[in-house]
């Protein structure tokens, strides 16, 4: 089976406009992209920012009527799309899990793996995280996913209670477990990521140790806490206005791990914790920051 897509690149303004009239002239989906080097990288909670140049696709059946309504799109609107507008056959796939393709086994730190479910580490005394993250994120590819897989890796975590805000796939929950953790509370607010982290608990092995929840769910945990260390990979701006929460989690003498933060955002993150946290120096990858240290004693 295969698709007609059309390819339009227009103007920011313009771009929610010519998407309604593609969805009305019959596209079966219409997707937006970033047409140039315009990354959202932070946007505020609730705003759904585009980008300067959107790209659109749109797709349509991939039969006599969807090529001639591809055919009179293109004409229509042609003249308003900022590069020529492109049409061509796709053929049929499991498109959420295409960019699983480049996902291999991966080591970081000294001896912790990430490998995709079914294929083995070449190490094979490695501590091995089996993953499918499906439709949530989280691989270790990204540097700050990666900076955190690295600080558990050197980390001694046997036999405590470990806090992942922001879990998504529930890599780092997970890796937390195979590392010697004793439980790991993990919290997502996308219920999708609840269930990527179950699955892939259960795939490890280490589900017994595991807990799951909504961020509004957590304070009914209130007996598992304070946590000997909070995992938060999220964003600089959730860090900052969750760092009364975050510390509240977390034991006297016990580990913060934040990442999610531009290396220019280390300063307004690192204030919102420098108080109660001594904070060590900042790691750095690719632009992005982890930004760790220790509880210090209540007075």
């Amino acid at each position: 089976m295969s698709w007609l897509q059309l390819s339009l690149t227009v103007p920011q303004d313009q771009s929610p406009l010519l998407e309604a009239a593609l969805e009305n002239a019959g596209a079966l989906a219409v997707t937006l992209g970033d047409a140039g080097d315009d990354p959202q990288l932070e946007p505020p909670p609730g705003a759904m920012p585009l980008w300067q140049a959107v790209q659109l696709h749109a797709l349509f059946e991939d039969d006599a009527a969807g090529a001639t309504q591809v055919e009179a799109l293109t004409v229509a609107f042609g003249p308003l799309s900022l590069t020529p507008p492109r049409c061509e056959r796709i053929a049929d796939r499991a498109w959420e899990r295409v960019w699983l393709e480049d996902f291999r086994p991966t080591r970081f730190g000294r001896r912790l793996w990430v490998c995709p479910q079914g294929q083995p580490a070449p190490d094979p005394d490695g501590i091995v995280v089996d993953l499918d993250p499906g439709l949530a994120f989280g691989t270790g590819h990204h540097p700050t996913t990666a900076l955190c897989l690295e600080w558990l890796d050197g980390a001694e975590l046997a036999g405590l209670t470990l806090l992942d805000y922001g879990c998504g796939s529930g890599i780092l929950a997970i890796a937390a477990l195979k590392l010697g953790a004793a439980a790991v509370i993990a919290v997502d607010h996308d219920p999708q990521a609840i269930e990527a982290t179950l699955a892939n608990a259960a795939a490890n092995g280490v589900d017994g140790g595991l807990t799951v929840c909504l961020p509004g769910e957590l304070a009914t945990l209130a007996a598992r806490l304070p946590v000997a260390c909070v995992l938060a990979n999220i964003l600089a701006g959730p860090l900052v206005e969750l760092a009364t929460r975050l510390l509240a989690a977390l034991a006297p003498g016990g580990q913060l791990v934040l990442s999610g933060v531009l290396a220019e955002q280390v300063s307004t993150v690192s204030a919102a914790y420098e108080r109660q946290v001594e904070l060590a120096p900042v790691r750095l990858r690719e632009g992005w920051a982890l930004i760790a240290g220790t509880r210090r004693a209540e007075r």
